[in-house]
């Protein structure tokens, strides 16, 4: 524990290093704000300062985004600003009278500023999601001075969009929508002893399984009686490795649940189109289920590093990139879903955006003070990080263990993966040549394994690791396996100033 505070407060400095007076320049009239400027200061805080706080930003630049985005706000709430501590958030009383007292005082002031009349119509109106465990707000906001008003109101902690990411980078153009998806489909004429291991019962491992141990872990744990509870973008209903056939061969006993957070799509506030299901339409939840949980089966499809694990897939998201406001609040619902669950130790997620988002760090902050271990990836260059390498939100949350891809060497990063100071730890995940340069996985269908890679493989690979350990240690606490973890890292007792500990020995940490 004594490790992990010390790296955080080396983050902590450095990033305080970057101030908003010295770097950014700010529009102060929403008059001056074009969307071209709106994102133009966003990406000038992004390459400058590695992140985008909202709180950096003026009211004006907040009303723009609101105005060229869906309107929606996400606004955290509390008795009072100056006693609120974010450790505290997973032990807060929302029914509590103070608590009640300060919801009801921020809705009085939005309604008084928004409207003169017909009050009541207004807060009807305007919510549009609404949350039970965390003190947050998602309303439709019209008017600059009740931004103004909640960001000097004593009882808001936030107030920002909901969803806003920049719009007019070169490579935006709404492809973000397909981010990571469309590619999981089998890879053919794998070698066996290049591209996979032919193992018993009669499946294939991921040739990358010996740069962590994997073998000689499964001799000690092969993840029995954990649980890992995934936010992505759902499961492929054709792929009965995560479905009818998750225990078969030397996987067995073991439970499967397909949830979705996800809301219904709307428009205008109206909710349009059919409810969202557990179905992945956009193959990198099934890609990533594979990775950390497919059955050490029969039929010859690829296996899991946890094969024995019990697992949750929760479809939060349509794809890798979280840049609608309905994927944040599915992430951030997958979230307190998992954090309210005593059967649920470990969370992986490899999703996530540019900007960082207020209510979402409080959903993990809730998770983290239940106990949960969170794995999030670090960022894979696509085209909406193009340009840009550094470690993207939500993994680069203190609360968070983020994860990026090496190469066989152990050291030098993938070519698509991002890393920075955020980064604690690393799995290999690409090699020079042969025809699975990138590990293996579970396609939409069939029993012929598909590749994937980027640090969204590594981080399912790295939770897969975390509950092997967490089985064979089940009385550990999660600091406790996160210092198993960090010791069996191949930089420590040292830290990596882009890789954190670096590659994770699953033997060692086993032992």
């Amino acid at each position: 524990m004594f490790i992990k505070f010390l790296s955080s407060l080396t983050l902590i400095i450095l990033l305080l290093a970057c101030k908003k007076s010295e770097t950014l320049v700010v529009p102060q009239s929403s008059k001056e704000i074009s969307q071209k400027t709106l994102d133009s200061t966003l990406l000038q805080s992004l390459f400058k300062c590695n992140r985008i706080e909202w709180s950096d930003f003026s009211d004006s630049l907040i009303y723009a985004a609101l105005q060229y985005g869906d309107g929606i706000m996400s606004i955290g709430y509390a008795p009072s600003v100056t006693k609120f501590k974010y450790t505290d958030i997973s032990r807060i009383n929302l029914q509590s009278p103070e608590w009640k007292a300060a919801r009801q005082s921020v809705l009085n002031l939005i309604m008084q500023e928004e409207y003169t009349d017909s009050l009541n119509v207004y807060a009807e109106s305007s919510e549009v999601y609404s949350d039970n465990n965390i003190p947050v707000l998602n309303l439709r906001i019209r008017q600059i001075k009740t931004i103004k008003a909640l960001r000097s109101s004593t009882n808001v902690r936030y107030a920002e969009p909901l969803c806003y990411e920049p719009r007019q980078h070169r490579l935006y153009q709404r492809i973000q929508s397909s981010s990571g998806c469309g590619s999981n489909t089998s890879a053919i004429n794998l070698t066996s002893g290049t591209d996979y291991y032919l193992i018993a019962p009669g499946c294939k491992a991921s040739w990358n399984y010996p740069y962590h141990n994997i073998f000689s872990t499964w001799t000690r744990s092969t993840g029995a009686g954990m649980k890992i509870f995934m936010i992505d973008t759902g499961i492929s209903p054709d792929q009965e490795n995560i479905g009818n056939n998750f225990n078969q061969g030397y996987s067995s006993g073991r439970t499967l649940e397909r949830l979705v957070t996800l809301p219904q799509n709307f428009y205008l506030g109206i909710p349009i189109g059919p409810l969202e299901t557990y179905a992945d339409g956009c193959g990198h939840g099934t890609a990533m289920s594979g990775a950390a949980v497919a059955p050490r089966g029969v039929d010859g499809n690829t296996v899991g590093v946890a094969y024995n694990s019990n697992f949750i897939i929760c479809r939060a998201a349509t794809d890798v990139y979280l840049d609608e406001s309905r994927e944040v609040k599915g992430v951030t619902d997958a979230f307190l879903t998992a954090a309210n669950r005593s059967d649920v130790r470990i969370i992986s997620m490899s999703l996530g955006r540019l900007s960082s988002s207020s209510q979402m760090s409080d959903a993990i902050r809730y998770a983290h003070g239940k106990g949960k271990l969170i794995f999030c990836a670090g960022g894979t260059s696509m085209d909406w990080t193009a340009g840009w390498t550094g470690v993207i939100f939500p993994a680069s949350m203190t609360e968070v263990n983020a994860v990026t891809g090496v190469k066989t060497d152990m050291m030098t990063r993938c070519d698509n993966c991002h890393d920075g100071i955020q980064i604690d730890f690393t799995a290999v995940m690409q090699k020079s040549s042969g025809k699975a340069t990138t590990p293996l996985t579970l396609p939409m269908d069939g029993d012929d394994p598909s590749t994937v890679g980027g640090s969204s493989v590594a981080t399912a690979t790295i939770a897969g690791i975390a509950a092997l350990v967490w089985s064979k240690f089940p009385t550990y606490s999660r600091d406790q396996i996160l210092n198993k973890l960090i010791q069996a890292g191949g930089y420590y007792p040292f830290r990596s100033s882009t890789q954190g500990w670096g590659v994770i020995d699953a033997y060692k940490a086993t032992n």
